[in-house]
């Protein structure tokens, strides 16, 4: 592919440190880049995906994930936080592959001004519009009801064989240890019917799913759930910092 000689190869610079504080710790541009690769390892890339990236943040894994793409694929990322946006457009929207559309969702965390109740966002593009969606860090900051509407979105969006990729805290035998023992972060001490909570004044700070609740929700959307890999906050070896889970369309 010659068009690629002419891409820069360079990272982009990093976003400001005020934004930054939202989005973890860590090194940004290589934690992007182990992203796209555990996405490649988990549910195949090709060249030429049309992917969206639900709750795309400052685009971490937009920069990385475009030196895997063909000039027919085509990225589009969406986010809550209008600041989060704009940064992206800024610094990655000269590439035309890359879109970023801001969706004014409402979110104690990240848009508390927001107009949309999450539980009610219905996405813009038409039915199987993408290969592959990925949601890193996504359903971690939505309560019960809005993880059920996103899950039936992202179903609807998909392409027949469309992949998803996803991250969630899962409270599985081995996260429920953790938290026993106070070795986890977020704490995740308030228990719902749905899973735990780390701070009951702010839902959306971090929310955990038991997976009997959780694969209940991803099959009632029409997706059939697949590889799934637990994460660090458990206190094991994991590919990342949350629990990994790939579905599918049924």
């Amino acid at each position: 592919m010659l068009w690629k000689r002419f891409l820069p190869w360079t990272s982009p610079p990093l976003p400001p440190s005020n934004l930054l504080a939202g989005v973890g710790q860590g090194d940004f541009w290589k934690i992007g880049r182990a992203t796209v690769d555990l996405i490649r390892r988990t549910v195949g890339l090709t060249a030429c995906e049309h992917v969206l990236d639900v709750g795309c943040g400052l685009g971490r894994i937009a920069w990385p994930l475009s030196r895997q793409l063909g000039r027919r694929a085509r990225y589009i990322g969406m986010d809550a936080s209008r600041l989060y946006v704009d940064w992206c457009r800024h610094h990655l929207g000269h590439d035309r592959r890359l879109t970023f559309t801001h969706v004014d969702v409402r979110s104690r965390v990240y848009n508390p001004t927001g107009t949309i109740p999450a539980s009610e966002c219905v996405f813009e593009w038409p039915d199987a519009s993408f290969d592959l969606v990925v949601a890193t860090s996504l359903f971690t900051h939505l309560e019960p009801n809005a993880t059920e509407r996103f899950l039936a979105e992202i179903a609807r969006v998909l392409s027949p064989t469309g992949r998803l990729f996803a991250t969630f805290f899962v409270l599985d035998p081995l996260g429920r240890t953790a938290i026993a023992r106070g070795a986890t972060f977020p704490t995740f001490e308030h228990p719902i019917p749905q899973g735990r909570l780390h701070d009951p004044a702010r839902p959306e700070a971090a929310i955990a799913f038991h997976p009997e609740w959780l694969h209940e929700a991803i099959s009632r959307a029409g997706l059939r759930a697949g590889c799934e890999q637990s994460g660090l906050w458990k206190g094991a070896p994991g590919p990342c910092y949350q629990d990994v889970i790939a579905a599918a369309r049924r």
